[in-house]
């Protein structure tokens, strides 16, 4: 476990910067820059774009309500609370709501000092431009996570493939359930926490496009969930046929094409070999060889939507 990331690492850094550049500029309530800054330091460079607009978008509607009430009535507690009546649904309504503490903050020097000058609003906007500034210089780092995504694609796929082989020999073996609970809890672990990874390596970018990864998580996510299906269908399982060997061959088959540059167009073909095959083979002789039949061609439409979603994902990228 680190002991610090770099999130807290810049956190500390930006705000003793923020509130040395504002006390520098001679700006009052120096320590206000620092705290702006702290608030400010988000995950991905779009998050603290968006963050820093909300806020000077709600620091100058803050800043016009509470012109305008000490103005009219007066510097008290009953007014600030009046701002706040006025404020906070406002923000609401805008979808500013990032902006209400620090921007009451910001207009609670009003309140202390009894004014509403050009000196002070000044001063605020300048309290608000340096710490968001700060975050933002801060925040055009961003450690690059693409060669983590891309051994976390290697683990995934190796995963995927060890459940197909399994797949693959409880159909030859006869097993009625496959044990690999554990299996498919780790790949869904790591389906999870790739997704979140590939999301947010997106945000860190403008001009350059890395929306491939995102693109590639959310394929392999569909296919998982496919595989869930496949599962399910062991359980009703419980006779060998020539047709469940051939599916059992086909399913390693599909195990070793499990990578990522395969296109899956020369597993769709043999799928609907195999159905072809299936159907100039003789027709069940017994409720109970009808029943798996059926199960095993469940198994095999599902196989197919399986590797229809990789081929789609190829396709997508062309």
């Amino acid at each position: 476990m680190k002991f610090m990331g770099y999130r807290t690492l810049k956190t500390g850094i930006g705000s003793v910067i923020a509130m040395i550049i504002a006390q520098k500029l001679g700006i009052e309530y120096a320590a206000s820059a620092g705290i702006i800054t702290i608030l400010s330091i988000q995950s991905t460079r779009k998050q603290s774009i968006e963050m820093a607009l909300k806020r000077i978008y709600a620091c100058f509607l803050a800043l016009l309500i509470s012109f305008i009430l000490f103005k009219l009535i007066g510097y008290n507690y009953v007014v600030f609370g009046l701002f706040l009546l006025i404020f906070i649904p406002l923000t609401a309504k805008f979808n500013l709501q990032e902006g209400i503490v620090v921007s009451s903050v910001l207009v609670t020097h009003l309140l202390v000092e009894k004014s509403v000058s050009l000196f002070w609003i000044r001063n605020e906007l300048a309290l608000m431009v340096v710490g968001i500034g700060v975050a933002l210089l801060l925040n055009l780092y961003m450690p690059n996570t693409e060669n983590k995504i891309k051994q976390d694609q290697i683990y995934i796929e190796e995963k995927m493939k060890e459940i197909l082989f399994h797949m693959a020999e409880a159909l030859k073996e006869h097993y009625t359930s496959i044990k690999d609970d554990e299996l498919f809890s780790v790949l869904e672990k790591k389906l999870k926490s790739t997704r979140k990874r590939a999301y947010k390596n997106l945000n860190n970018y403008f001009l350059l496009d890395v929306s491939y990864y995102v693109q590639y998580i959310e394929m392999r996510i569909k296919q998982f969930k496919t595989m869930k299906r496949m599962k399910a269908h062991f359980q009703h399982f419980f006779m060998t046929y020539e047709q469940t060997i051939m599916i059992s061959d086909f399913t390693i088959k599909v195990a070793n094409s499990i990578y990522e540059e395969n296109t899956a167009e020369n597993l769709l073909n043999d799928v609907e070999i195999l159905r072809k095959s299936f159907k100039e083979m003789a027709l069940p002789s017994t409720r109970d060889e009808f029943e798996n039949r059926a199960m095993l061609i469940q198994f095999l439409n599902d196989m197919e939507e399986f590797i229809k979603i990789k081929n789609e994902f190829r396709e997508n990228l062309l």
